[in-house]
């Protein structure tokens, strides 16, 4: 009898031991983007986004994430990165706001108050903050089905073409590449605007579909686009806010607390991962491009004030058009710029 009841408690241990403590719950995420890899925004989200979601989840081993990546324009080309995270063709992506200035004017700021700041990493922090802190940039994203998680930049925009820019009267009937909003630096410079990307800029020059492009080092290295460009002049534009790593809301909104937890904080640390890369590839940029042939020169300070000065209000319209929430996210923008002991070169915000 003893050893019947002996033989009953074992095998209950051995079952009991058997049994999992809790099963490890997958969950499969798409992730994707217009650009690839080598591409700084990609980065941030193959490398830093992503490794962090999986590091953060791993500490409680309740979620794990099966990734189905479709980098590099698989998917959808630079046109379609919000509808592509608003409809929900990948779960997570990079969305290029600078693209939409019909859909997420707000996001654009940046880009209508030129030659405020060519400090990436700041914008970077100055947009987290705003996004989480201001309903109207983050109530746009909401409008858009979507979830804004880390920002993105670019690096100083400066001149690269197959001419050389000594002076303002260099541009004239000139054809630059710029894109979306940023064709407003060109006003009243004589320079006409042409539209496309990084994925365009080679082709478009090569082809003669315009002559340079208004860009930053760090995305003209990896798409070569110095070699049909060999003219860099330096006009420091300033770093832009470009648009964010964003998650659609439908989905999120269905994820564990824990997984959006998650996806939160590891948005905080691709924001300060992505601005130290930035830095270390544009400045690595410049020196393997010069190595390779691109002569650099400086715009003189006096044609870049006369830059700077010629410009008409440019972001007057896009204020007429946005109403109160454009004069809430420009004059918080400006006095965060402030705060951090920087004074942009023009006013935009005067009279707000």
């Amino acid at each position: 009898m003893y050893l019947k009841h002996l033989f009953v408690a074992a095998a209950l241990a051995g079952t009991t031991l058997a049994a999992p403590v809790s099963a490890q719950q997958a969950i499969t995420v798409n992730i994707g983007s217009s650009h690839p890899e080598a591409n700084i925004w990609v980065w941030a989200m193959k490398n830093a986004f992503q490794p962090e979601v999986d590091r953060l989840l791993a500490q409680t081993g309740a979620y794990k994430i099966n990734w189905v990546e479709s980098y590099g324009g698989t998917l959808y080309k630079f046109t379609d990165t919000r509808a592509a995270v608003k409809d929900g063709i990948v779960d997570v992506g990079m969305v290029g706001t600078v693209w939409e200035g019909a859909s997420m004017p707000l996001q654009n700021v940046t880009y209508f108050t030129p030659f405020a700041t060519s400090n990436h990493e700041l914008l970077i922090d100055i947009f987290d903050k705003l996004t989480d802190e201001l309903p109207e940039l983050r109530d746009s994203w909401a409008a858009q089905n979507m979830v804004h998680l880390s920002s993105l930049i670019t690096d100083s925009y400066d001149i690269y073409a197959n001419f050389e820019v000594k002076t303002l009267a260099d541009l004239q009937n000139r054809k630059i590449n710029a894109p979306g909003t940023s064709a407003n630096w060109l006003r009243d410079t004589g320079a006409t605007p042409i539209d496309g990307a990084l994925t365009t800029y080679y082709t478009n020059i090569q082809t003669g579909v315009s002559e340079g492009a208004l860009s930053f080092a760090s995305g003209i290295l990896p798409t070569r686009v110095y070699e049909v460009a060999p003219h860099l002049t330096r006009v420091g534009i300033g770093a832009m806010y470009f648009g964010g790593i964003a998650v659609n809301k439908s989905f999120f909104d269905k994820l564990p607390e824990d997984v959006q937890t998650a996806f939160r904080a590891a948005g905080k640390e691709t924001s300060k991962r992505h601005g130290a890369y930035v830095t270390e590839k544009a400045t690595s940029a410049i020196t393997a491009m010069e190595a390779a042939g691109l002569k650099i020169t400086e715009l003189p300070a006096e044609e870049k004030q006369k830059w700077v000065n010629n410009l008409p209000n440019i972001v007057e319209p896009w204020l007429q058009s946005g109403g109160e929430p454009a004069r809430t996210v420009l004059k918080a923008y400006f006095a965060a710029l402030r705060a951090s002991g920087i004074e942009p070169l023009r006013a935009w915000d005067a009279g707000l």
